[in-house]
């Protein structure tokens, strides 16, 4: 339910300047996040969790944290 709800919702994921940085250094990748992060959440073997006002998605060795109403990409870490 909760990925289904990302996924039709997808053009609405974004993150914020310092977001970017944080991402990148956190999941050690050059690429673009936002995009890196839609993929994983694409994923089939990708799961989402709600806990608060955040959606967790969890996929391969990393966690991604997006806010519910926003739609921001929070932060990202490796697992």
């Amino acid at each position: 339910m909760h990925k289904k709800i990302l996924i039709e919702n997808i053009g609405k994921i974004h993150t914020t300047e310092m977001g970017i940085g944080r991402i990148q250094k956190n999941l050690e990748i050059s690429e673009e996040p936002v995009s890196y992060c839609i993929s994983k959440l694409k994923q089939e073997n990708s799961t989402v969790t709600k806990e608060g006002k955040n959606y967790y998605v969890e996929v391969d060795d990393c966690r991604i944290t997006i806010n519910s109403s926003s739609f921001t990409i929070i932060t990202a870490h490796k697992k």
